[in-house]
């Protein structure tokens, strides 16, 4: 049990010192991508006129979701704002792909494991291969090989693999600086899929965790500098920003459980705005 009382804490403490997420899941496939790549998020007009059903809404906490939402988008604006928009202009493209394409070959032990867990052997021999190519030909992970040689990205995490055995999402909640999430989400990411996390389980247990918090500092800047400008076109063109982050959100958490398959009736969107494994 002191295990886990010393993940909840470290989990608590990453809240002041991990830069960085606007929202709570998981990087979309490529969000960083070779320039002249296609966007990964629909036009923002689309999504503010397509708002939720005030009944599927699940928002109980709406009020205090409001402060925090109010208190992260502080947050992103005075602090990581400025260090996102030096990464994303100071740093050649070839290096920011790089420092992308490296985050998302380390999660490959968690996207394999919750294939195996929501019984997609496929799925999981893809990853595999994903791992394999990367390491070799990728040099580590630095270079995509596995992309260009056809094996495409994946997006898998404890949150998806609750959500297709049957449990539902619960209240929508905002955590202080992660963003848009659910109990079932916010377990499976945050504490369960750090067991997961080959990188993270080796520093913990060495006592390297400020390789752990580096790592997610990193990951949630890259992610941010993605994800700039198309998060400042949806504020914009939102009638009410908090409700469509809301909306994007859930929606895409249930189109990734049907692995990228929109419910009837919902835009097929590939949008998510990624909070990181804070490790074991």
């Amino acid at each position: 049990m002191s295990g886990v009382f010393r993940r909840l804490a470290r989990f608590a403490a990453g809240f002041l010192i991990i830069s960085v997420i606007v929202a709570g899941a998981s990087r979309p496939a490529g969000a960083v991508g070779d320039p002249g790549e296609e966007s990964h998020f629909l036009p923002p007009v689309e999504i503010a006129q397509a708002p939720e059903p005030a009944e599927d809404v699940n928002d109980p906490f709406e009020s205090v979701n409001r402060a925090i939402f109010n208190f992260n988008e502080y947050f992103y604006q005075y602090i990581v704002r400025p260090v996102a928009t030096a990464y994303r202009d100071y740093l050649p493209d070839p290096v920011r792909h790089g420092v992308n394409n490296v985050i998302d070959y380390l999660k490959s032990p968690v996207y394999f494991v919750n294939d195996i867990l929501q019984l997609k052997p496929d799925k999981a021999m893809e990853e595999f291969a994903r791992f394999l190519i990367n390491t070799t030909a990728g040099f580590g992970g630095i270079r995509d090989a596995a992309t260009i040689a056809g094996i495409p990205r994946q997006d898998e995490d404890f949150g998806q693999t609750l959500g297709y055995w049957g449990l539902g999402e619960g209240p929508y909640i905002v955590i202080p600086i992660f963003g848009p999430s659910n109990p079932r989400d916010a377990v499976g990411k945050y504490l369960v899929d750090g067991y997961f996390d080959a990188v993270n389980m080796w520093a913990d247990n060495t006592d390297r965790e400020y390789i752990i918090y580096s790592r997610a500092v990193v990951d949630g800047v890259d992610t941010y500098a993605g994800l700039m400008d198309e998060l400042d076109n949806i504020k914009k063109t939102s009638i009410d920003y908090y409700a469509a982050i809301r909306s994007m959100y859930r929606q895409k958490r249930a189109a990734l459980i049907r692995d990228g398959k929109p419910a009837e009736g919902v835009p097929d969107m590939n949008y998510d705005l990624p909070a990181p494994s804070i490790g074991k």
